[in-house]
């Protein structure tokens, strides 16, 4: 039962449905390396969360609405998928309409969120670059990976 309980945190977090987390899982535990681990690295590099991290986005549900309408581009080219994955040495900006935004300022300016180790602020803050996959000390999600990893391996 704490099994399910926590992994139902952690998709109510990261606002994912099953289908994906179970999809997220399933590559996780055939990439080496701790399968828990994998997984929240997996959910912290999509980029409705790198672009919760920025602090674009009050909640991922509105950094995920700035992805899929289009106002957050990755090196240049837009791209309007909230599960995708940044990789390491990609830049993700903001768009210079969006840049005026009245929430996205309101957000830049009163939530006193700090940008994670491992991603780097850049541009007055409208542009972070992914300098490395994050490792488990850098996320600071109150998650038991390894209750989710023990309810799947049943």
């Amino acid at each position: 039962m704490t099994q399910l309980r926590e992994k139902q945190k952690a998709r109510r977090i990261y606002g994912v449905l099953e289908k994906q987390f179970r999809n997220l899982y399933e590559e996780a535990n055939r990439r080496p390396g701790m399968t828990g681990v994998n997984l929240l690295q997996f959910l912290e590099t999509r980029l409705d969360n790198v672009t919760y991290r920025a602090g674009w986005g009050a909640s991922r549900a509105q950094a995920r609405q700035l992805v899929r309408h289009g106002h957050v581009s990755i090196d240049g080219k837009r791209v309007d998928i909230p599960s995708y994955r940044v990789r390491p040495g990609e830049v993700v900006t903001l768009k210079a309409v969006t840049r005026e935004n009245f929430n996205v300022k309101r957000n830049l300016d009163v939530l006193d969120r700090s940008v994670p180790g491992w991603l780097e602020k850049g541009e007055n803050g409208f542009s972070v670059t992914v300098r490395v996959v994050p490792q488990r000390e850098q996320i600071d999600e109150s998650i038991q990976e390894q209750l989710i990893v023990e309810l799947y391996s049943k």
